[in-house]
């Protein structure tokens, strides 16, 4: 029997297939809007050839397949989203209006004020109070919020988002709004704040309720729609989604928080990463580089362990929508292959953060694109073979590549060459600051970490990267241009629940806390029974958000069990706290109290792991390589080696400059650099 795993992004449907013995086998096909499907049978199609069989014999032998996509980040970003309404308490409207923060750069005056994600005119209040101990201190009026629900009908609102204050200390109120529109709007999906992120902090949890209530309908439709679809394909095993948590859940479960569709795909990037440092031996502590058509998706893991947050910004920081739930810490920069070069006002070329996508997508594909992209940039470099791009099934146009380079090439006075070497360096530069975002920022030495490198794009100028990085260990897997698709091949199934209960270390109230730990077990348990029939082991991890009494900014402790019982339990808890704030911020304080804010639970369902040490195989007598010209930032070209797959073989170290050409990436070996092929058939790279 088969794993079949996909990643639909901007540009390409990534597919990965694993066999019984742990073999990955790789399929890509651009990405169709209209219906993704065709995207995604495409690519299953590439895959099934590759392994010599019928796509629909593929399916029938196929018993899980694991989905991620890219929809619900997309939708929110053009606003492509149901109309929805927003309820709150009397006297807050204006939550989403007022957000969390300023911007990025507090001096830049040359951008306007962010607009609230739910218009002001579509912001409702409700007239109710709780306190926050729980009291009520105003009865919800019934005949006010039955006439508003009327007006929402009227109106044709798709979607509603409930968010009243304190909600998370008594939901009596906000359970009676959700009874009321059950009745007066009963085909109008919404999503209550408490049922989905219980924590303190309104925005946080008004601007998650927002996001998740403005999905419904297009999530729904979609992740139905395709599940139809596969029906229809003959495919009759399991179905599951990747999200934001970094494991993988039901369709049924996901239509009803699709906000944990956001970014599902570059969440699963790190698992794989992970797998192949472990099988590498390059450690614990990684560097996650997923270079895709659209995006650049960056993430660490830290002591083996994936790292969570919940500032996840959708768009910019502090200017974009905040998630507000815990999901797995991946930055995103518009620096792919399909970004697109310009040139300012002032005459200094740019990339990104605009991109072609698929359609009409780089000038290259010779789909209609005109625009300059990294991809144009890499073809007129002569990295990319022409009749070799996705192993043949795709012809790239070299003509329509130098002419969209030369529009910039000609407005900053430079060969098109030039221009196109410039503009690999500079989408490396935004690279290289997204990196340090994520490292130098928060005390980290990319010196110290390796770096994995994935997605399609990667191989064009990780080597760049991690030189100007100083990064003594790199690595590029052999699945690397499917990073995300593998990564899901090892992630387990995960559902999550959260409770708020503000607790000081100094006043710490055992009794409630463990009711609320309680709690949490007794709402997971409907979905252990319904996966432990597919789970080699279940267990759950407790996690407690904490911070050091009056700060701002919490941190994950892992509790290291389920109650709390001692002072000892405590005190241990209290330590691994310190520790885990010294070694994130360099700060430890044993004499101040700590303060838990939420308090999460996370159920881990664990699935059998491909075995990736066993899953590579080489041709017995590797051919030579063969050489073409190539620029490396002079006008002159360069004669270099040309490696096809028959010309690799474990132990091979290839000196740039050299071009690597596997059938779904390509691998710049630029002079200077070189790369080693491991035992596994990963390329390490080193300077």
């Amino acid at each position: 029997m088969y794993s079949i795993s996909v990643d639909t992004g901007g540009t390409f449907t990534d597919v990965v297939v694993a066999d019984k013995d742990g073999k990955l086998t790789i399929g890509k096909a651009l990405t169709t809007r209209s219906r993704v499907f065709t995207g995604m049978r495409n690519a299953i199609g590439a895959a099934a050839d590759t392994l010599g069989i019928a796509a629909a014999d593929l399916l029938a032998k196929t018993d899980t397949l694991i989905y991620g996509t890219t929809r619900a980040t997309n939708a929110i970003v053009t606003r492509n989203v149901a109309k929805t309404a927003f309820l709150t308490t009397r006297g807050f409207p204006d939550i989403l209006f007022l957000r969390e923060a300023g911007k990025y750069n507090a001096h830049d005056f040359s951008k306007d004020y962010p607009d609230p994600y739910i218009p002001r005119r579509h912001t409702f209040e409700v007239t109710e109070r709780i306190s926050s101990e729980g009291a009520i201190l105003l009865p919800l009026d019934e005949l006010q919020l039955r006439s508003t629900l009327e007006r929402l009908r009227e109106q044709k609102f798709e979607a509603v988002a409930v968010c009243l204050l304190w909600s998370i200390a008594n939901p009596v109120h906000e359970d009676k709004v959700g009874t009321l529109i059950r009745e007066i709007l009963p085909d109008v999906p919404f999503t209550l704040s408490h049922e989905l992120i219980p924590i303190v902090r309104e925005y946080r949890r008004a601007s998650a309720t927002a996001i998740d209530a403005s999905l419904k309908p297009l999530m729904q439709e979609h992740l139905l729609g395709l599940e139809a679809d596969l029906r229809a394909e003959g495919y009759t095993g399991d179905i599951m989604v990747s999200t934001a948590s970094g494991g993988c859940s039901t369709i049924n479960a996901l239509v009803e928080k699709p906000i944990y569709t956001i970014g599902s795909g570059p969440a699963m990037a790190p698992l794989a990463s992970l797998a192949v440092g472990q099988l590498e031996r390059a450690g614990n502590n990684i560097i996650v580089c997923d270079t895709g058509g659209t995006t650049f998706d960056i993430g660490l893991v830290r002591e083996g362990d994936l790292t969570y947050t919940r500032e996840t910004w959708v768009g910019e920081q502090w200017t974009g929508e905040l998630l507000g739930i815990s999901s797995v810490d991946m930055r995103s920069v518009g620096a792919g292959g399909g970004s697109i070069a310009w040139v300012d006002s002032g005459g200094l070329m740019r990339v990104g953060p605009q991109s072609a996508g698929s359609e009409p997508g780089p000038a290259c594909y010779g789909r209609g694109g005109t625009l300059p992209t990294v991809s144009d940039a890499a073809v007129v470099l002569g990295y990319f073979d022409p009749g070799f791009f996705l192993g043949g099934r795709m012809t790239l146009n070299v003509e329509a590549a130098r002419r969209a380079v030369a529009t910039v090439a000609d407005r900053v006075g430079v060969p098109v060459e030039v221009a196109a070497y410039q503009i690999i360096n500079l989408a490396s530069e935004q690279m290289i600051k997204a990196i340090n975002d994520i490292t130098v920022k928060q005390g980290i030495n990319p010196r110290e970490s390796t770096i994995v490198a994935g997605g399609g794009a990667a191989g064009i100028n990780i080597m760049l990267i991690a030189r100007e990085m100083g990064c003594s260990r790199a690595v590029l897997p052999r699945v690397a241009s499917a990073l995300s698709a593998s990564g899901m091949q090892f992630a387990d199934l995960v559902a999550e629940e959260a409770a708020s209960f503000p607790v000081v270390s100094d006043r710490f109230d055992f009794a409630r806390v463990n009711a609320v730990l309680e709690k949490l077990t007794s709402q997971l348990e409907p979905y252990r029974s319904a996966v432990e029939d597919k789970a080699t082991d279940v267990s759950i991890q407790y996690i407690a958000e904490a911070r050091y009494h009056t700060q701002i900014w919490d941190i994950d402790v892992p509790l290291p069990s389920a109650r709390f019982d001692s002072q000892a339990d405590l005190d241990t808890f209290v330590r691994a706290f310190h520790d885990a704030h010294e070694r994130i911020l360099a700060v430890r304080d044993e004499d101040s109290p700590v303060e838990v804010i939420n308090w999460r639970a996370r159920l881990v369902a664990s699935r059998a792991k491909p075995d990736l040490a066993g899953s590579v195989s080489f041709v017995s007598a590797a051919e030579a390589p063969s050489h073409r010209d190539c620029f490396f930032g002079e006008e002159t070209a360069v004669r270099t080696a040309i490696f096809k797959p028959a010309a690799i073989r474990p132990g091979l170290r290839i000196d740039g400059p050299a071009i690597i050409e596997e059938v779904t990436t390509t691998l710049v070996v630029y002079p200077g650099t070189h790369v080693t092929v491991s035992e596994y058939g990963n390329f390490l790279l080193s300077f």
